[in-house]
């Protein structure tokens, strides 16, 4: 997930591991041993009914402990944006290995994997990105790419829920191509894959997605008919003997235009995630501006990158920026592109995902977003604007633990990795009901 403004706070380095974790214990699935077998994926060779619950978890039981292991290795070895090299190799290893056909280098360090069920059914895709976060993009200041994003955790969940229906390919409906994806945190790498024909091999009819959110471990929070923000960027370039105290003024104004500020405590960030999941909260409506001053050896410019929601307000914004421009004599301004799409997320597919939850891990851990997180973008939203599906945040805030432990892009951000299982299990699940139709 992407993020454009950095909120002040303390930093606590976590780049190493997290606690191991050998089962799930209560809540999510029954609690079992969990072993890593090592041994080739093979077929369930039982009576071929449709794929339940049970038999998801079964199998994800004994993978649990070597999908921790794989997520610690994609956490030491972090890859940003366009970088993924190691990472992507480390998926189609481990891909090819399970048995689906796999293709790489699309898009950059795109991998995609196709798993065929033994009966006809529908074909439904499932991505999960792969690159870090870069030391500008860390809140609280790193120094070091870091995995403070958890798409070493969504790397690992797609990798197992592979690996689940793999071995229990001969009761699966249908086909399911799984889509890893680099270059998000660039918001480049959708865009990317999408030109190079990344379903060339199988054309699904639905998308699916796990992020990872400050939430309880264990608890889903479903976005149907929200979503996240794009961005919008542009310039006003000012000329005249007091053209750079113009635009130090300037761009306090056009900040001034912004609803909403980045958090800066974690009671900020606990009052966010509270906003978030209220209907017709205070975040039904925002603007997230950053208006930059210019640097004084540089061109007298206010360089301007925002977010908004709904989507219309663009105009809305442009508008208001051109006005407030326009009393600085001698002013022009400059919006070059198309603001970068916000993701929408369909609501059909996003209340049938929370129907299925609410059977499979119950109501009290599934929650609904009724707004976007203002200070993150996501280019899914290229991949739903081309096929209707869901995007689902898995919650990674580890018990007793602070928000900020859970929060991507922070520096403190240390994911409990029992997340990985439930979002294994959750998904395997999901992506079998689907091909089914």
């Amino acid at each position: 997930m992407s993020n454009s403004e950095k909120p002040v706070v303390s930093r606590r380095a976590v780049l190493g591991g997290a606690a191991a974790v050998a089962v799930l214990g209560a809540g999510l699935a029954p609690a079992r041993a969990a072993h890593a077998d090592g041994a080739t994926p093979r077929l369930d060779r039982s009576a071929p009914r449709p794929l339940d619950w049970e038999s998801v978890d079964a199998v994800a039981s004994r993978l649990d402990r070597d999908l921790v292991a794989l997520r610690r290795d994609i956490h030491r070895h972090p890859e940003t944006a366009g970088t993924e090299r190691r990472t992507a190799a480390v998926v189609a290893r481990r891909l090819r290995a399970a048995g689906l056909d796999v293709r790489t280098g699309v898009g950059g360090h795109g991998v995609v994997g196709v798993l065929t069920g033994a009966r006809p059914g529908r074909t439904v895709a499932y991505r999960a990105d792969m690159d870090a976060v870069p030391p500008d993009e860390q809140f609280g200041g790193g120094s070091q790419p870091a995995h403070l994003c958890g798409h070493d955790v969504h790397t690992t969940v797609g990798v197992g829920v592979a690996e689940v229906l793999a071995r229990l390919r001969n009761r699966l409906t249908g086909s399911v191509v799984f889509v890893f994806q680099p270059a998000e945190e660039a918001l480049a790498g959708a865009a990317a894959m999408l030109d190079a024909d990344v379903f060339a091999q199988a054309q699904p009819v639905e998308i699916h997605a796990l992020h990872c959110g400050p939430f309880p471990v264990g608890q889903f929070v479903v976005t149907p008919g929200s979503g996240l923000p794009g961005q919008d960027r542009g310039v006003v370039t000012l000329t005249g003997p007091d053209a750079m105290a113009r635009a130090h003024r300037l761009a306090a104004e056009i900040n001034a235009l912004g609803t909403v500020s980045p958090p800066s405590t974690p009671a900020d960030l606990e009052r966010l995630v509270a906003d978030i999941q209220t209907p017709d909260g205070p975040l039904a409506e925002f603007v997230f501006m950053g208006a930059q001053a210019p640097d004084p050896e540089g061109p007298a410019e206010v360089r301007i990158s925002y977010r908004c929601w709904p989507e219309h307000r663009y105009t809305e914004v442009r508008e208001d920026v051109r006005r407030l421009a326009g009393t600085y004599g001698g002013a022009s301004v400059s919006f070059p592109n198309d603001p970068f799409p916000a993701m929408h997320c369909p609501e059909r597919e996003g209340r049938a995902l929370q129907r299925y939850l609410h059977r499979t891990v119950g109501r009290a851990r599934v929650g609904t977003l009724h707004a976007p997180v203002p200070f993150n973008g996501e280019d899914f939203a290229l991949f739903l604007d081309r096929l209707p599906g869901t995007y689902t945040f898995l919650g990674v805030r580890a018990p007793g633990t602070g928000i900020e432990t859970s929060a991507p892009h922070f520096g403190t951000f240390d994911p409990d990795e029992r997340a990985i299982g439930y979002g294994v299990r959750a998904m395997a699940g999901w992506l079998a009901e689907r091909t089914r139709g």
